[in-house]
């Protein structure tokens, strides 16, 4: 009864959530390298070389990073998981000369690292990113401890980043309302009822009264994309589906041609590992 009670309410809820238009986003900060470096990350392969720089707002990711490769950790690890328009990533210490039927994706080392979002640093086409596992069992959204992604993405429609950033947030707020109502018995009473009382009107009436304190709480969760972002997800590429979901902590200055032929390469279907092996070197290169 109560479940059938709830679901009429979502119902109710999405229809004025999904009328309602998010606030403008303020211009953000584009990604941009500073101009004098002291050092760069070199990612080798057999296609070529890749440069990055390490982002100091992400201080966590980076002195990892920067430990691992002095550790040479890398050298001679897979990029094992590829896939066309999205990413290609490696990291995973079990890649190291594994055979074509291991299972690739779970190896790491004993820890993780705390995530570091931070809405100056997105998916852009050439973000280094810390891989990580979901959230079903990585609720704070926690990094790999090694392994990585380097994001190709595509090219995305201005309507498009929109309705994705609606969506994001859409599924954000009925999750929170469902987790406002469902922990507190006293609502879920008072909406039952007014069910058998009043119908929909009383419903209605009712949740304009709890929509402050709804509000309060996903309003500073509201997810914007920034007139930079969408603008270069419009004209560079990227995947802006997972900003705000992993920690991007570098971003390639150098080596997009070799990001490209790797993303391209044949792979098997199952894994999306490629058919021949493309093994990374990791250095770090003082200016």
């Amino acid at each position: 009864m109560k479940k059938n009670i709830l679901l009429s309410v979502l119902l109710v809820l999405a229809l004025q959530l999904m009328a309602q238009k998010p606030a403008s986003p303020k211009a953000k900060v584009k990604p941009k390298p500073a101009k004098k470096l002291k050092e760069y990350v070199k990612i080798s392969t057999i296609y070529g070389d890749m440069f990055f720089i390490l982002f100091d707002e992400t201080p966590k990711h980076r002195e990892n990073f920067k430990k691992l490769v002095r550790e040479h950790y890398y050298d001679d690890l897979l990029f094992h998981r590829v896939i066309r328009d999205f990413m290609i990533q490696g990291g995973d210490p079990n890649s190291r000369n594994a055979d074509s039927n291991t299972i690739l994706g779970n190896g790491g080392p004993s820890y993780t690292i705390p995530a570091e979002f931070n809405k100056k640093y997105y998916h852009v086409k050439g973000a280094l990113c810390a891989a990580r596992t979901g959230d079903e069992v990585n609720p704070n959204k926690e990094s790999s401890g090694s392994q990585f992604y380097i994001v190709q993405g595509t090219k995305i429609k201005r309507k498009d980043v929109e309705m994705m950033m609606n969506n994001r947030n859409f599924e954000k707020k009925q999750k929170i309302f469902n987790n406002y109502v469902y922990g507190d018995t006293s609502i879920v009473n008072k909406l039952a009822t007014l069910q058998q009382s009043g119908g929909r009107d009383a419903i209605l009436k009712y949740l304009s009264k709890l929509q402050p304190t709804i509000d309060s709480i996903y309003g500073p969760k509201e997810y914007l994309y920034s007139p930079d972002q969408i603008q270069d997800y419009e004209k560079i590429g990227g995947a802006p589906h997972l900003d705000g979901d992993y920690t991007v902590f570098g971003l390639l200055v150098k080596g997009f041609d070799v990001l490209d032929k790797i993303a391209i390469v044949y792979t098997n279907p199952q894994t999306n590992r490629p058919i021949i092996d493309i093994k990374m070197k990791v250095s770090i290169i003082k200016r």
